[in-house]
């Protein structure tokens, strides 16, 4: 099989509703391509999220298939480590990340106790054990920038752009001026992730967002 496969890597308290999975899936279903997409479900545990994405990647190698990762917020801290993962071993695999999360294990300890995922009302409690898996997923600057590509738009207002560009450093990026976290406009960067599957970088000129009023 030639053709990229898609998996988008949804981030904390998401799912496969995220509307910018659903935009990348009615994408490549106009394209006739929908059999190309994939969205796990990934449980609220770090490390078990990192397993199912795990077997995933495992299963689509043996079919011969070039998975392409877009990572979003926490999915994208994922992500990296996936394709750091791969590095060390000598795997094809890279990932687009949109909106990362740099230091989760920072950024959700406000988040420590009750929680309610935002599209399965499912409930559980983040706790300490969930800010120590996510530590144990920290990678360093990428060791081949050619494996990614960043997207970010600095009116986040959930994380720190700077992060991800002070990280991700000699990586191809596109750095659009206001926006938010959700990434406003996901849908016209879908021909950017494209042509990057292909191995190719066709980023459009950032032109400025309103910055949301979140």
């Amino acid at each position: 099989m030639n053709d990229p496969v898609y998996i988008y890597v949804h981030g904390f308290n998401s799912s496969p509703a995220s509307w910018k999975a659903q935009q990348l899936q009615q994408a490549l279903q106009a394209q006739g391509a929908e059999q190309n997409f994939y969205c796990p479900e990934l449980s609220h545990w770090p490390a078990r999220a990192i397993e199912q994405l795990e077997q995933l990647l495992d299963r689509l190698r043996a079919e011969g298939c070039k998975p392409l990762l877009i990572g979003s917020s926490l999915g994208g801290y994922y992500s990296s480590y996936l394709v750091e993962r791969a590095a060390r071993r000598g795997e094809s695999l890279k990932a687009v990340l949109v909106n990362p999360a740099v230091y989760p294990y920072r950024l959700l300890e406000a988040w420590l106790g009750e929680n309610q995922n935002l599209y399965t009302a499912e409930r559980y409690r983040l706790t300490r054990r969930h800010l120590e898996q996510l530590l144990a997923l920290d990678t360093h600057a990428p060791s081949e920038p050619e494996r990614y590509l960043l997207l970010v738009q600095t009116g986040d207002e959930t994380l720190d752009y700077r992060e991800a560009v002070d990280k991700f450093v000699g990586v191809a990026r596109f750095v659009q001026p206001g926006g938010s976290h959700g990434f406003d406009r996901f849908e016209q960067l879908i021909p950017a992730i494209q042509a990057f599957a292909r191995g190719q970088i066709e980023l459009p000129e950032p032109v400025e967002l309103p910055v949301s009023a979140n």
